[in-house]
């Protein structure tokens, strides 16, 4: 099976990237982690952000979602400046629009998986209910279990879960299946993409996986903190035809 391009998906930016660098340190000792990147992110689109470690990835996405700032150029959300917005203004984007999933679920172990995805459904507007985030990733029937219960792949998509609940304009993935193993990774990945596809979320996507790439509607490739290439994807794979 595969799914339709980025090309019909979306006409509207959603993120606009102009010379975006990002320096850790000063003189000798700086890093560059990300030098002068430019481009756009779509409304509804899936972008794989592929490369090795250390190549700038996790770093654009900590700036995307407010968790940090650039150095030099600018990143817009919509209109609002991440860089030069005041941190009231940084703490409500990240309140409202951004839900993360991490590599490590970060799961409290003292609730079920319906109390963790809650904790997100009390501070957001119009959230989903919980047991509703809870079915969309494949895990209606698990909701009373503790994260103990869970096997890996199941506390990860609990993760994704919470971040989808508050209904966020973008879902931002750092190496989500990166501490799972190749059918369970299949699963969470096949997550994701119900979530971009159903709900329209614009999700960006963190891999060093070059098969995973083959999910997204486009791909990114980093290398020394730049952009190599950008390249759209004639067909989205469905995950399950994916072998690593």
């Amino acid at each position: 099976m595969s799914l339709p391009a980025a090309a019909a998906r979306g006409s509207v930016r959603v993120f606009h990237l102009a010379g975006v660098e990002k320096v850790y340190g000063s003189g000798e000792a700086a890093v560059h982690a990300l030098r002068g990147l430019d481009f756009d992110v779509m409304a509804g689109e899936l972008l794989v952000l592929l490369g090795p470690s250390g190549s700038g990835k996790s770093t654009l996405l900590n700036i995307l979602g407010g968790l940090d700032r650039p150095t030099a150029g600018r990143a817009l959300f919509r209109d609002l400046d991440l860089g030069a917005a005041d941190d009231a203004a940084i703490t409500d984007y990240r309140r409202h629009h951004v839900g993360f999933v991490f590599q490590f679920y970060n799961l409290i172990a003292s609730l079920t998986a319906e109390e963790n995805v809650e904790l997100v459904t009390e501070v957001a507007d119009d959230p989903m209910p919980a047991a509703e985030a809870l079915g969309l990733v494949g895990l209606g029937q698990r909701r009373g279990h503790f994260p103990s219960q869970l096997s890996g792949g199941e506390q990860q998509r609990v993760a994704i879960a919470r971040a989808i609940a508050k209904r966020p304009t973008v879902l931002l993935c750092d190496e989500p299946t990166g501490a799972l193993d190749v059918a369970t990774g299949v699963r969470v990945l096949e997550s994701l993409v119900d979530v971009n596809t159903r709900l329209g979320t614009t999700t960006l996507l963190i891999t060093h996986n070059a098969d995973i790439a083959r999910i997204g509607d486009r791909v990114v490739r980093f290398a020394d903190g730049r952009i190599r290439s950008i390249e759209s994807n004639a067909r989205r794979v469905a995950p399950r035809e994916l072998h690593w």
